[in-house]
């Protein structure tokens, strides 16, 4: 993608809003962070442990909130979100590849395929029977399109993304690189020992402005369809089971594995490697950890943190030797509960000859 030309920050203000203070025509080149900004960059200040770096930036100017309005004479746009709107000024000047229409001589597009004359399809790209690219729409290089499977308007599939037969993708949705969309499902039976495929007869149905990561894999459903929502953003190498539904603006982090039928909200956030199994419901916003295994529904919106910290591994060890023997531990303790009733019972019936007994020795002392 190419950038744009310099644009002054007026300009960008009058784009997107916001407090301009200092020079209105200083000029921007691109956007980039506080440490590694030059002099026609715009940076930004979103976290106050960050504020330090003010004094040393080389920024032309920088995005600020109220809070920090005077924590520099560099111009500056002052606005509630600075880091939404670092994001907003990115995306002026880096804007979606433009498409040129055509389709590549070493292109295989089935007859009865239908493919817009505004889009474009790339080398060794294939398009099966019936399947549809609409307007605007971009296939990448070795890209696969299964039979049936629809790429709606505006969307980008980079090289050897594979759409398998039937799956749709909404509006302006994006997929990177290697991913795989509609896959048989992971379904078995077990018969004598030996397992028997169920087919996987269901399909992927994604909604409009979704983004899939690079090698991110979405599983077909076993009956009913998978669904992704409008608005979700998938990271790299996610693994979605069959029948899976994600609401809608959820977003997951890379290596995040979930289970088939597992239904998540929408709003939801869910971190790198964290693990949902199978067949639970998950609530709207609901944000849940970076590594933590989710074994149970949850009904409730919130955080919810499941890792292990880490430690020096001599002291893991130690903490692991505990661990195995917390059964013991939560038995004995409950011994102990139904032991205490009795317990008090008897130091309580003991106290009054000890009090007694102590009081004489005092009275003793004073005669």
């Amino acid at each position: 993608m190419a950038n744009m030309a310099s644009m002054r920050l007026e300009q960008i203000v009058a784009a997107l809003g916001g407090e301009l203070l200092g020079d209105a025509t200083t000029l921007i080149a691109r956007v980039a962070t506080l440490e590694s900004a030059g002099p026609q960059d715009l940076t930004f200040l979103s976290q106050a442990r960050y504020k330090s770096l003010l004094q040393s930036t080389r920024a032309a100017a920088v995005i600020l909130p109220p809070s920090a309005s005077s924590a520099t004479s560099l111009p500056r746009i002052v606005c509630d979100d600075p880091y939404l709107y670092f994001a907003q000024v990115a995306q002026l000047f880096s804007p979606p590849e433009k498409v040129v229409p055509g389709i590549h001589a070493s292109a295989v597009i089935e007859a009865d395929a239908l493919v817009d004359v505004s889009a474009h399809v790339g080398p060794n790209a294939y398009i099966g029977h019936h399947a549809r690219v609409e307007s605007g729409s971009i296939v990448g290089p070795g890209c696969f399109i299964g039979d049936g499977a629809i790429v709606d308007c505006d969307s980008q599939l980079h090289a050897n993304v594979s759409l398998y037969h039937g799956c749709t993708l909404g509006r302006r949705t994006i997929v990177h690189a290697g991913a795989v969309i509609g896959a048989d499902g992971f379904g078995m039976a077990r018969k004598d020992g030996e397992w028997i495929k169920i087919p996987q007869t269901g399909r992927v149905i994604i909604g409009d402005d979704v983004e899939i990561g690079a090698n991110t894999t979405i599983d077909r459903g076993a009956l009913d369809d998978t669904v992704i929502e409008s608005g979700v953003k998938l990271d790299n190498q996610i693994q979605v089971g069959h029948n899976v539904h994600i609401g809608a603006h959820s977003a997951l982090a890379g290596c995040v594995g979930i289970a088939g039928s597992a239904r998540i909200g929408r709003r939801c956030t869910i971190g790198g490697g964290a693990i949902i199994l199978g067949h639970l419901i998950i609530a709207d916003d609901v944000h849940i950890s970076a590594a933590t295994l989710i074994t149970k529904s949850i009904s409730k919106a919130g955080s919810y943190t499941g890792a292990y910290p880490f430690s020096e591994h001599r002291k893991w060890t130690h903490s692991a030797s505990a661990l195995r023997h917390l059964d013991e531990l939560v038995q004995k303790v409950a011994e102990l509960e139904s032991r205490l009733p009795s317990i008090l019972r008897k130091g309580i019936g003991k106290a009054p000859a000890k009090v007694a007994s102590s009081r004489s020795k005092t009275v003793k002392k004073k005669k």
